[in-house]
């Protein structure tokens, strides 16, 4: 069996390696890859990309043209599978060519498209964003990590997870006489951190914030802030949660973040705000914040008075794993 992913993702070449900046589309393509024969179609970047990807299949375009003639290249074998990843206007329209071509489509609903949107766009984003969701999901086989992002009743739910043995290993205790909270993400509005400095600014609380992430934005100028640059290898990902004794999530809208069980695997307690409180489901360890300076503080506090106990229930988690949902992402495809 074939299958083709198509993705929004910008993909960086460099001699005969590619690169990408979102983690998916390094270990989706890499784990497929070895059940099906498989081609990533996605468009190019200029700019230098974090993650390098072992898989090599991959075709770039520059624009929305050449990208369409890419999918279309391939509808000479038909025993072949579409998986559309994350609902775009790239995939939007490479939906509508498949569809007249009479192709079997998978969409993989990673996100929760209606608010990245609205806080993108205003209240023009939901609109675009249900124009395109109820067109793509009309002759498609939904994939998602979380069923808050499906308007039909037929859908097949996975787990997303990047992790492995190594991230369960030499679990150490962290200092908690003052609060180290760490963020690991994109530097983006729709992920909170911008409000998260905010509130930050509002607080008397002896308080730091790491941020690992690529990007830096010169909005970020506070005392209490370090940069700790991108870390895009395990061990260094790793080192920075333990270096830390409560992660924070900022974020207005998520699915199915990995940073949570990154952070529950390391045995660090997490805390997130409620518009993504969804997320909890049964797991230890989560904490639910208002967005204000008053109730971050009483989190931190109840966390920091209680992190042996809260230690002791994360231990009860049981977390997804990258083999795992590579393997549910076979099934499902087969």
């Amino acid at each position: 069996m074939k299958l083709v992913i198509i993705s929004n993702e910008k993909f960086s070449k460099k001699e005969n390696s590619f690169f990408c900046d979102n983690i998916d589309m390094k270990s989706i393509p890499e784990g497929l890859s070895k059940s099906f024969e498989t081609l990533v179609i996605a468009k190019s970047s200029k700019v230098n990309k974090s993650y390098q990807t072992n898989f090599k299949k991959i075709n770039i375009s520059s624009n929305i043209i050449t990208y369409l003639f890419s999918i279309y290249q391939t509808f000479k074998n038909n025993k072949t599978n579409y998986l559309l990843v994350s609902i775009t206007p790239y995939t939007f329209f490479s939906y509508l060519l498949l569809f007249l071509f009479r192709k079997n489509i998978f969409i993989y609903l990673r996100s929760n498209g209606y608010e990245e949107l609205r806080v993108i766009l205003g209240y023009l984003g939901p609109v675009i964003y249900g124009i395109m969701y109820k067109t793509i999901t009309f002759k498609s086989t939904i994939i998602t990590c979380q069923k808050k992002l499906v308007e039909k009743k037929k859908y097949q739910l996975v787990f997303p997870s990047e992790l492995e043995s190594v991230w369960f290993k030499n679990n150490n205790r962290p200092q908690i006489k003052k609060p180290r909270l760490l963020y690991v993400g994109r530097i983006k509005i729709e992920k909170g951190i911008f409000s998260l400095i905010k509130i930050l600014k509002e607080t008397k609380q002896d308080v730091k914030l790491s941020i690992a992430g690529k990007d830096i934005d010169q909005r970020i100028n506070n005392k209490k802030i370090i940069l700790l640059g991108f870390k895009n290898k395990v061990s260094s990902l790793i080192k920075a949660y333990d270096s830390h004794n409560i992660t924070i999530l900022p974020s207005f809208t998520e699915a199915h973040p990995k940073v949570i069980d990154e952070s529950l695997a390391r045995l660090r307690p997490v805390i997130i705000f409620n518009e993504i409180r969804h997320v909890v489901q049964n797991r230890h360890g989560i904490f639910v914040s208002k967005r204000n300076a008053k109730s971050l503080t009483m989190n931190i506090k109840f966390i920091l008075k209680n992190y042996l106990n809260i230690r002791k229930k994360m231990k009860k988690n049981i977390l997804p794993t990258k083999k795992n949902f590579i393997h549910q992402l076979v099934e499902i495809l087969n």
